[in-house]
């Protein structure tokens, strides 16, 4: 009964938003899957005679040597009284242990026994056996995409604070096989979403990125691919205009993506790229709408050359050519 009250208050919290009733049916299912998987419900984990509570509790004292029936509590999210339970439990089979905290004698801290750490050592080798079993079928490519999975699963629910504020290491590199498919669905269904942009906005993208893949030549035009563990997360091109001018075309940066100055990383890259061969003023054309752009174009030294409204992408959009002297 608590489950399906459960359901029935996220559908009601969620149906302002388009998709929720898929959202919380993919839910339950993967729910329903993952608890399978990972043996939640089995009395005992892997056959190692600890519930999967029991579990997480020997990874987090053998982790931290200095936490309290309080700190295991918070960090875990726990009932106190169903905590105590568990250690209680753990104490008697002699895996974990109470002592004073050295620093506050009023305080008292758990701690693994050897009993203890030996059950967390059986954890962790009973814990890779069965992910080995797990993905063993699968191939390089496979796990690869498993794991980036997963990780965007952890970051995007991650609403506690634990989202990395660390910068994501970026590498620009060239274009791979695969990245022409894989741009033209980014930009159709990106720049749909933020701002309405119908199917024939995906049809220049892709005509575009045709026209560069059958006939660039690499000492005039150049593409770059930003990528973060294997995941296209940007994208801008540079192709001949003229003798003296070159075109900057599809500047694309990832919304998740966006703040860590990336949309200035990649327009630097093509100045640089013109200069270097030998073009006098680099060109482009964007939407008005595109403020982000924009102001990373200002900012770089671009300057409107002309503006129109014109009838674009379903809309009546005012499209923009930019030039930068070189």
């Amino acid at each position: 009964m608590l489950l399906e009250a459960t359901y029935m208050l996220m559908k009601a919290i969620l149906r302002m938003t388009p998709g929720t009733d898929t959202t919380i049916d993919t839910f339950r299912h993967f729910n329903r899957f993952h608890t399978k998987l990972v043996g939640a419900l089995d009395d005992h984990l892997l056959d190692t005679g600890f519930t999967l509570v029991q579990a997480r509790l020997i990874y987090e004292l053998e982790h931290d040597d200095n936490l309290s029936a309080s700190d295991l509590s918070g960090r875990l999210e726990l009932d106190r009284g169903y905590l105590s339970r568990l250690i209680t439990a753990l104490e008697k089979a002699g895996a974990i242990e109470k002592q004073a905290d050295p620093k506050n004698a009023k305080r008292q801290v758990l701690g693994l026994t050897a009993l203890g750490k030996k059950g967390y050592r059986d954890l962790v080798r009973a814990t890779e056996a069965r992910i080995g079993t797990l993905v063993s079928p699968l191939s390089q490519s496979d796990q690869k995409t498993l794991c980036k999975a997963m990780t965007t699963f952890e970051s995007l629910l991650a609403h506690d604070g634990r989202r990395s504020k660390q910068a994501p290491m970026i590498v620009l590199r060239d274009l791979e096989i695969g990245d022409i498919g894989h741009l033209i669905s980014r930009h159709g269904i990106t720049y749909n979403e933020a701002f309405g942009w119908d199917g024939s906005f995906e049809v220049v993208v892709a005509e575009i990125l045709a026209k560069f893949r059958k006939a660039s030549d690499p000492k005039r035009e150049r593409a770059w691919i930003a990528d973060v563990d294997g995941e296209v997360v940007g994208s801008v091109f540079v192709v001949e205009e003229s003798e003296k001018v070159a075109r900057l075309r599809l500047l694309f940066v990832e919304p998740s993506m966006r703040g860590h100055g990336l949309g200035s990383r990649l327009v630097e890259e093509c100045i640089r790229f013109a200069r270097a061969s030998g073009y006098e003023a680099l060109t482009l054309w964007t939407i008005e709408v595109l403020t982000s752009a924009r102001k990373i174009y200002e900012a770089a030294g671009f300057e409107i050359d002309s503006e129109e409204l014109l009838p674009s992408f379903g809309q009546e959009l005012i499209n923009q050519s930019w030039t930068l002297k070189l």
